[in-house]
């Protein structure tokens, strides 16, 4: 069984296990539709598209008809 020989500083565990919790933002792109930020491959939130065609009916919308 493997046993280091020497203790292994704190400095040098942390720095090792540093690439784990690396926080990245979420990539946006734009909305044609509406150019607000929405996350990629995703209905939009404000407008209710998704290449180009309606797939979700927004509350003012449906209020309206």
């Amino acid at each position: 069984m493997a046993v280091p020989k020497k203790k292994m500083s704190k400095a040098r565990r942390d720095a090792r296990r540093a690439h784990n919790y690396r926080l990245v933002a979420p990539t946006l792109s734009t909305c044609p539709n509406c150019k607000a930020p929405t996350m990629p491959h995703r209905v939009c939130p404000n407008c209710g598209y998704y290449q180009g065609r309606p797939v979700i009916a927004k509350e003012s919308e449906a209020a309206e008809k």
